[in-house]
């Protein structure tokens, strides 16, 4: 943020406040105040001991207090004098300072910016402009992972991933939820998926060893345009909500290898009631077992290979086929046959939608 603002209402309130005053960047260095004699002094050790300190510290015959929750503030502001009227002072100015940078942030942050454009809260038109006048590069490949904290503990989620990024100029955090992260990731216009899901994988393994905590991410498709984070947002959500419904025990869905998942999930539910109810004599998909579903999963995850299937289930090669034949009376379908397979894997897959969001009479 421009020292230049902060000078300007350092300039206005000295006719209120007839003190010197004046603020602290991050570094403890002096980057405005009443007396310019004071400007650019460095008070390192006072930012090192306000650490550890309360909102107000006194020292050196100044009051100092932080812009802000003190964990987090970027600016202290400081008052001559160490009496309750010097306290008094930090307060009017450290709501003034505030309120200038909330406004700042609100107009000209990059991070306020971004996350406009994710939501959806700015007009296409205005996206030039603004990108413009941030100096923001509006054409780089970037990525979005929609992160989602499950648990409860006492780190805040925007903060560990924020630790993880910490190149603002490059990679962004937002918060869009109380426990939902969005990073907006810059990378090559060469990374394919199974480098972007390595990211999300070092963030799942980090949050996971460090924090204990459980995390599942959703990933946009890689768009080389900021106008189109808002698109890739979206695909993140779907990318979460088909994952729950076809692929559970992952953690990382990628938009991009929903698949068929992602087609299913856009149906009607009762188109969905229609297409059972053609594929399937009525009641025949009830009427498989437990152990029956298990073996046309796995007879799905061999590549419809009989030998290999009935080794990976530990059963004679006979005894599957008599399964395999079983399932083709009681549904009319062949496993075997490439086309009722893939009509059987369809079905299943919009069953299991279908009980995941049911269909209201």
């Amino acid at each position: 943020m421009s020292t230049r603002l902060f000078q300007g209402i350092i300039h206005q309130m000295k006719e209120a406040i007839p003190r010197t005053i004046g603020v602290l960047d991050e570094n403890g260095m002096v980057i405005s105040c009443s007396d310019l004699v004071k400007m650019n002094e460095n008070r390192s050790s006072v930012r090192e001991d306000m650490i550890y300190s309360q909102e107000v510290y006194r020292a050196g015959g100044y009051t100092y207090r932080s812009v802000g929750p003190a964990a987090h503030s970027e600016y202290v502001v400081f008052v001559e004098g160490e009496d309750r009227e010097a306290e008094k002072d930090t307060l009017i100015l450290a709501i003034a300072l505030g309120n200038l940078i909330n406004l700042y942030d609100e107009k000209y942050d990059k991070s306020s910016f971004i996350k406009n454009v994710v939501l959806d809260n700015i007009l296409p038109s205005d996206i030039y402009i603004k990108s413009k006048e941030l100096h923001f590069s509006s054409d780089v490949t970037r990525v979005l992972f929609l992160i989602k904290f499950g648990g409860k503990n006492d780190i805040v989620p925007y903060d560990m991933v924020a630790n993880m990024f910490p190149d603002r100029n490059h990679d962004f955090v937002i918060s869009v939820g109380e426990r939902d992260i969005v990073l907006v990731k810059e990378i090559k216009s060469d990374t394919d998926t199974a480098d972007i899901e390595k990211i999300a994988r070092q963030i799942t393994d980090t949050i996971s060893s460090e924090f204990y905590t459980k995390v599942s991410i959703g990933i946009g498709s890689a768009v080389d345009n900021i106008k189109d984070l808002a698109r890739s947002f979206e695909e993140a959500q779907i990318a979460l909500e088909v994952g729950k419904v076809f692929d559970t025990e992952k953690d990382i869905i990628s938009y991009e290898n929903l698949g068929i998942g992602r087609l299913i999930y856009q149906l009607p539910t009762t188109l969905c009631e229609m297409f059972l109810q053609e594929v399937f004599k009525k009641g025949s998909l009830e009427s498989l077992d437990r152990e029956t579903l298990m073996t046309i999963q796995c007879f799905f995850d061999n590549n419809l290979n009989v030998s290999e299937t009935s080794r990976k289930l530990f059963v004679h090669r006979n005894t599957l086929v008599y399964r395999l034949e079983k399932i083709r009376k009681l549904t009319g379908l062949d496993l075997r046959d490439f086309d009722s397979a893939i009509t059987f894997k369809v079905a299943l897959m919009v069953k299991k939608y279908l009980t995941s969001k049911p269909v209201k009479y």
